[in-house]
């Protein structure tokens, strides 16, 4: 019986939310399965993936073949990489001791690239907000402006409050580009 690591669909319509499972190939996409090994919801930023690493390593070893993006999906989180240590281990290559450091090592530093992308994403977006509230109060003082109770310059202030509206609402706009160009560029 061939065995294939494969995503499942679970959510509701434009909100999926991905079982990974290891089930018979012949099995329908949805169907039956043979073990759940993780989750996988892309609708966060970073995607959140839970991942029993020793349960995808037991199925990789007795022969199962990943999908391609169960694949990519088991080398983000190290199972590809537990694997090739285990079989190194069965080899002799490497001892128990050595395998386990090595992952532990690589561990270590994919945590350090996670929490960089996640501060780098907080940052922009706190960025984009002291834009937008900038703009804000640039407009709000343009308002208190011309509320004066001189008549003759109501006519001025009314458009200089007009222009400034369209500046802070085009500067927001900008912010939320480049809040969106920096996520493309991260990912």
């Amino acid at each position: 019986m061939p065995v294939k690591i494969r995503l499942q669909r679970h959510g509701k319509k434009g909100k999926p939310f991905y079982w990974i499972v290891a089930a018979d190939a012949r099995a329908k996409r949805d169907g039956r399965y043979l073990e759940k090994i993780g989750t996988y919801n892309p609708n966060v930023n970073p995607a959140e993936i839970n991942l029993d690493v020793d349960g995808a390593v037991k199925w990789l070893q007795n022969g199962a073949q990943p999908t391609d993006t169960a694949k990519a999906i088991l080398s983000y989180k190290g199972a590809m990489l537990k694997n090739h240590l285990v079989g190194g281990v069965r080899k002799g290559a490497l001892t128990e001791e050595q395998a386990e450091e090595k992952f532990n090592a690589w561990l270590a530093e994919k945590e350090g690239k996670v929490s960089s992308k996640e501060e780098k994403l907080a940052k922009a977006e706190a960025d984009a907000k002291a834009k937008a509230l900038e703009a804000e109060k640039a407009v709000n003082e343009a308002r208190i402006a011309a509320n004066l109770p001189e008549v003759e310059e109501a006519g001025d202030a009314t458009e200089e409050v007009e222009a400034l509206e369209v500046a802070a609402e085009e500067g927001a706009a900008a912010a939320d580009s480049e809040v969106a160009e920096e996520e493309k560029s991260a990912e």
